[in-house]
């Protein structure tokens, strides 16, 4: 099917060029486009015109399975307090997400103090980048908190949220924050 759609669409564009009238113009281009979407499914889960950008439940999954191989999931769960973020999560997904963003925030900022380094005026990836060099996250590390944080800011910025990845939050974020809480001690 894939071989179909793009031999059309290829063919389609190849005669819309072959006449000297027409001109490489909007149609060409939207006709290249189509041709090459089906080859484009291995690398992009899902394409979406004009609207927005969309959370997508594996993509959290995809990042629970690095931070684990990483060693950023605690075996248990030990916080002191429930974080707010899984009072929220059947409500609304997005604050959820958001609130897990802010709870990774406030760690990282509380481990980068101990550690002697002044992140009031960085933003997280220069907070993770500063955290990886003082030795305090691995290089591994910081890169899956890194694509993980960068999942979570969709969230905040209003991209559609499943109720899966809200699950995916309350089962995932406590013991991401956990682990978190054991590297501060």
């Amino acid at each position: 099917m894939r071989i179909a759609i793009t031999t059309v669409a290829l063919l389609v564009a190849v005669g819309h060029l072959i006449w000297p009238n027409l001109k490489i113009d909007s149609t060409a281009v939207a006709l290249l486009v189509i041709a090459v979407i089906p080859w484009l499914g291995s690398i992009f889960k899902s394409i979406e015109f004009p609207g927005g950008a969309k959370v997508e439940y594996p993509d959290l999954e995809k990042a629970r399975q690095s931070a684990s191989r990483v060693g950023l999931l605690s075996a248990e769960t030990s916080l002191k307090e429930v974080p707010s973020f899984i009072a929220i999560a059947e409500e609304d997904p997005n604050l959820a997400l958001a609130g897990l963003r802010i709870e990774i925030e406030k760690r990282l900022r509380t481990m980068a103090a101990r550690h002697g380094i002044d992140a009031r005026r960085m933003s997280i990836g220069q907070l993770l980048r500063a955290l990886s060099s003082a030795g305090a996250l691995s290089d591994e590390q910081r890169s899956v908190l890194n694509d993980l944080v960068g999942t979570l800011n969709m969230a905040v910025h209003g991209a559609e949220v499943s109720r899966q990845s809200a699950e995916w939050a309350i089962d995932v974020g406590p013991r991401l924050l956990a682990s978190l809480d054991e590297r501060l001690g």
